[in-house]
């Protein structure tokens, strides 16, 4: 059962936080902890802190076990941002942009999937397989033709139709 967490409005620019993002993507839980903690990246707390209340809502909503989980969905939003503007020379104004950013991170169960036995009498062997497809060729080629070909034919000149050409170049 997927778990969802949501961040909204956090302070720092969504192209930044993008990539923290990608680099837990697809990750287990435990692992992603380990990379969140050691990433230098600004956005890299606040996207532990939401990993981590994802695993805790997970554990008690759900009563999913946290070394099952991995990050099956990390998106990031742009938020609304706040606009500044900031003095400059010969009386102009440059507008500055405060981005933020909106984080939604899914977490899913790793499922176990149990191998299915196939019987041996269902399975055809490779080499019974060759012999088949040999024979399924050799019918489709009449024995004539398959016996008698010569190994190198002779180029009939190519007749061309319609209009013959006037000019034609020289070959060298």
């Amino acid at each position: 059962m997927p778990v969802t967490a949501k961040l909204n409005y956090l302070r720092v620019a969504p192209r930044k936080v993008r990539l923290t993002a990608d680099l837990v993507r697809g990750k287990s839980v435990k692992e992603a902890e380990n990379l969140l903690n050691f990433s230098v990246k600004k956005s890299s707390s606040p996207v532990a802190k939401l990993l981590k209340q994802a695993v805790t809502s997970a554990q008690n909503l759900f009563q999913l076990d946290p070394e099952n989980l991995y990050i099956s969905k990390i998106t990031v939003d742009e938020g609304p941002k706040s606009k500044r503007w900031r003095p400059r020379s010969r009386g102009q104004a440059y507008e500055i942009q405060k981005k933020s950013s909106h984080i939604i991170l899914v977490l899913d169960e790793k499922v176990k999937t149990k191998k299915k036995k196939i019987k041996k009498d269902l399975v055809k062997e490779p080499a019974e397989k060759q012999k088949e497809e040999k024979e399924i060729k050799t019918e489709k080629t009449s024995p004539d033709k398959a016996k008698f070909r010569p190994r190198f034919e002779e180029k009939k000149p190519r007749v061309e139709k319609g209009a013959s050409r006037i000019f034609r170049r020289k070959a060298f």
